[in-house]
């Protein structure tokens, strides 16, 4: 690990995590620590992979602290799962984070190796993406690429991928292919945001009630910033041990925080006002080079009761790690030229346009990104 005190939090699907755990981080303010910065993985993280992420990440704190700030660091391990590109060993890293679901997934690698070509396989295909779906935790509503005809989706996502691959059982098996990512994404997101209501908020609450004087400082990255964002719906009242939240690369509603959609304006964003639990800036690094939430997130995101059409640029249903937070007033634009130069502001919520350093969904672990972490949380040197 390249920074220390490191500490490492791990939850299983139901948010629930070994003993011990929040005692441990109360311990780093005991030790003098007053500020700890927390990083929440995306998908595709096995747990030595999520540890060399952290050791990357933190690598640039120390050198970018104010004389005298005294940070600790942590991980978030959760079960999410690693696609290789492979249909058996992705078959095999999605069953340990999805056992239950073995022998669904055990035939859906059967019908990806040969590739369906037949109109009774893509029947069964589909079948078995809507029963993957069904995951426990899983809920909300269900995608519409779910609720489609199989050719049809298998040939969209294979069109988003590459519009020029011709027309065959490979174009076919491609977008097959995603098909199934986009479904496992869909049933790990909804984990994600169960493992941060139900296990890391209520965690940091009992950091918070033990060790009231410790800062903390969450940070995101993909479907970990949907984790570290639902993280502040499950804060006990009475409890702000949030000091500020970096949003990396964020897959989840850009309308999330919003008090009124503007597609919907009866409804609400998910995480409506829960910025106000931060004690300082909720701040969205978002970039438009993520292909994988400027297209087919939004993809994959339209619900099976909408009537519009299927296309990536349909505003409603945009990802905030592509285009930033939506439909809340007063949130403040910054380009990364801007923060590095002059820092974040100290409260509310602040786009930040990253596009200029990440140039796809995993590009992560560059120092800018960790000087933008370091200036939400206020503790870096003064330039």
């Amino acid at each position: 690990m390249s920074v220390e005190p490191y500490r490492e939090i791990c939850f299983d699907q139901d948010g629930d995590g070994p003993p011990g755990q929040a005692p441990a981080l109360a311990a780093l303010a005991r030790q003098g620590v007053s500020d700890l910065f927390l990083l929440a993985h995306g998908r595709n993280g096995s747990p030595s992979g999520a540890t060399r992420l952290c050791s990357d990440f933190f690598a640039p704190f120390p050198g970018l602290l104010a004389p005298g700030a005294e940070a600790g660091y942590a991980g978030v391990v959760w079960p999410s799962a690693v696609f290789t590109g492979e249909p058996g060993r992705d078959h095999r890293a999605l069953a340990t984070v999805l056992p239950e679901k073995e022998p669904v997934l055990e035939r859906l690698t059967g019908l990806l190796a040969s590739g369906p070509v037949r109109e009774a396989e893509f029947a069964e295909f589909g079948a078995l993406l809507r029963e993957l779906a069904d995951a426990a935790g899983a809920g909300g509503p269900v995608p519409a690429f779910l609720a489609a005809d199989p050719v049809e989706v298998c040939g969209r996502f294979a069109d988003a991928l590459d519009p020029d691959l011709p027309e065959g059982p490979e174009r076919y098996r491609r977008g097959a292919r995603e098909a199934l990512r986009q479904t496992a994404h869909h049933v790990l997101g909804r984990r994600a945001g169960h493992v941060g209501e139900h296990g890391l908020g209520p965690l940091l609450g009992e950091v918070a009630r033990a060790a009231p004087e410790l800062r903390v400082h969450l940070v995101g990255h993909g479907a970990g910033a949907r984790l570290v964002a639902y993280a502040l719906r499950g804060l006990p009242a009475g409890t702000r041990p949030v000091a500020s939240v970096t949003l990396l690369q964020g897959s989840f509603s850009h309308y999330a925080f919003a008090a009124r959609l503007p597609h919907a304006p009866e409804r609400a964003g998910a995480l409506r006002g829960l910025e106000l639990r931060i004690r300082g800036p909720l701040v969205v690094c978002h970039s438009r080079h993520d292909a994988a939430l400027g297209v087919l997130y939004p993809m994959a995101s339209r619900p099976a009761d909408d009537p519009g059409p299927a296309g990536a640029d349909d505003p409603r249903w945009g990802a905030i790690g592509h285009d930033g937070v939506r439909a809340v007033p007063g949130t403040v634009a910054r380009s990364l030229a801007a923060v590095l130069r002059t820092g974040v502001p100290g409260a509310g919520c602040v786009n930040v346009d990253t596009a200029e350093v990440v140039r796809s969904h995993d590009d992560l672990c560059r120092p800018e990104l960790a000087r933008v972490v370091v200036s939400a949380s206020g503790t870096g040197r003064r330039r």
